[in-house]
């Protein structure tokens, strides 16, 4: 039996060209980068480099980009710090919306239940989609902080992040944006946009995982939340994860190499997967979730009505297809998308929906070889 990675949105493989990469780090001379002698200069080299190659990547100046442990890490640092160094200016309002990864949405409600501060959450449409006229409704005086994520995590629906940051900043408010999604697929640069937290993850782009990044705009209010030592400008204490920010480096090396080819085939993967789905079954049982048209290339969030859920990825993972329901297992049981249901989607829909990821590895082929697998599967659980 055949196996099938189709879940590159939880997790990717990681890159051959970036073990290797880690791999001669590790097993060369131990550094740390902040020693004076020539073990700790060789660390702290690397780490320019890998610095110097991820902000040319993003757009923005190496001093705005640190390094944290992966797209959590990140998201809490600017949301909490951002949020505590605005709260010194008389600001203590915050706004986000109800399709947000958890690692925003649960923070912004950590600070709200014990800091105190007063939260907006924003509905979205049925696609997923924040308005930007939305955002400007919401505005306060005392509107510390706005968080509204680029590419969804469960649907791929993208967001106008670029009218948002102008609506944010014309109130007076820091605008953060989880990028952890659309990093790797999608070209933006920093230094045009907005923006003055974006958050980023090594292994969502072949990278090792327990590694990111956080751009904090040079001039944003920012209070650290962990102390020591000097790394990171002050802005993050603990030494750095060497091998992992090389690799990181190299696999953001390789998708600006491979961007320009990277996009339009996973793109090709994500639409001949839907036609394949509505080939084998129908398009009445075939219902895709989100905003094709203007997505992540490499996601695709579809609806077997019918199938439930559940019971699809229990029988795909028999099969041997990795996919998933995007969102999170609680207590042994599988609840259901807050993105889904923030999206007002019927509960046929709701009940019935599967995440499909594509990227390193997937080709044309293998799609062709798994849709009539998932297609039994679909017509099984149905009968």
């Amino acid at each position: 039996m055949g196996t099938y990675y189709f879940d590159h949105a939880a997790t990717t493989p990681m890159h051959p060209e970036v073990v290797k990469t880690m791999v001669g780090l590790m097993q060369g001379a131990a550094g740390n980068a902040s020693s004076m002698h020539a073990y700790g200069r060789a660390a702290k080299g690397e780490l320019s480099r890998a610095r110097d190659l991820i902000s040319a990547a993003v757009g923005c100046k190496p001093g705005e980009l640190l390094f944290t442990s992966g797209g959590t890490e990140s998201d809490n640092l600017a949301l909490i710090g951002g949020a505590r160094a605005q709260r010194k200016r008389g600001k203590n309002h915050l706004i986000t919306s109800a399709a947000e990864h958890h690692a925003v949405l649960h923070t912004v409600e950590w600070l709200a239940r014990e800091e105190g501060f007063e939260l907006t959450v924003l509905p979205v449409d049925e696609q997923g989609r924040v308005h930007a006229e939305q955002v400007k409704e919401a505005m306060r005086p005392d509107t510390a902080l706005v968080s509204i994520m680029h590419g969804n995590n469960e649907v791929g629906t993208l967001q106008p992040i670029a009218a948002i940051g102008e609506v944010a900043h014309a109130g007076g408010a820091l605008f953060h944006v989880d990028a952890v999604q659309s990093f790797g697929t999608t070209e933006y640069l920093l230094s045009e946009l907005p923006i003055d937290f974006m958050s980023f993850s090594a292994h969502k782009i072949n990278g090792p995982q327990g590694v990111g990044a956080l751009y904090a705009a040079a001039g944003a209010p920012f209070d650290p939340l962990q102390y020591g030592g000097s790394q990171e400008r002050k802005r993050r204490a603990g030494t750095e994860n060497i091998a992992g920010i090389a690799g990181f480096a190299k696999a953001v090396d390789i998708c600006v190499n491979e961007m320009k080819k990277k996009q339009p085939f996973l793109d090709k993967l994500r639409k001949e997967w839907v036609e394949l789905m509505i080939g084998e079954l129908s398009r009445d049982t075939v219902i895709v979730n989100g905003d094709p048209g203007d997505s992540v290339p490499h996601i695709v969030n579809i609806s077997f009505i019918g199938a439930h859920t559940e019971s699809m990825l229990m029988n795909l993972d028999m099969a041997g297809i990795a996919a998933a329901s995007g969102s999170a297992c609680t207590s042994g049981s599988l609840e259901k998308s807050h993105v889904l249901r923030a999206m007002g989607i019927s509960p046929e829909r709701l009940d019935s929906a599967v995440r499909f990821s594509f990227g390193l590895g997937n080709t044309l082929e293998e799609l062709q070889e798994a849709a009539p697998i998932v297609a039994g599967i679909v017509r099984r659980i149905r009968s």
